[in-house]
């Protein structure tokens, strides 16, 4: 009678442990997985807004999408925009206002979240 005493704790203690070890487990994989989706929806979201915005400011001078030439062929393509220019120095112009060399470039100021969306889209290409 003993032994089987025994042998019941130590299976039910084994079977406590198994389960313990396998909800750990799950739990940690689980957050190492879901940290990594949420941040890169919210980055296409923010992306997807500087499209938006990108294809209202700016699209009847400039390109906005990754092919095609601008319709203002004096306009280089958004596409191009970070290998031209330090586009971090851009934010600062874009909440004062964008002030250029030539005329045809209209002056306009966006907001620090625009901002934050237009700078999300222009790191998409």
């Amino acid at each position: 009678m003993r032994f089987r005493a025994l042998s019941w704790a130590w299976a039910w203690a084994w079977a406590w442990a198994w389960a313990w070890a396998w909800s750990w487990a799950w739990a940690a994989a689980t957050l190492a997985i879901a940290p990594a989706a949420a941040p890169a929806a919210a980055d296409e979201a923010l992306a997807e807004r500087g499209r938006i915005i990108a294809d209202t400011y700016c699209s009847d001078c400039h390109a906005t999408g990754p092919t095609g030439a601008s319709p203002l062929p004096i306009a280089p393509p958004l596409r191009t925009f970070r290998q031209r220019w330090d586009v971090e120095n851009l934010a600062e112009a874009l909440a004062e206002g964008i002030m250029v060399g030539h005329e045809d470039m209209p002056e306009f100021r966006m907001t620090p979240s625009e901002i934050d969306a237009f700078l999300a889209y222009l790191d998409s290409f």
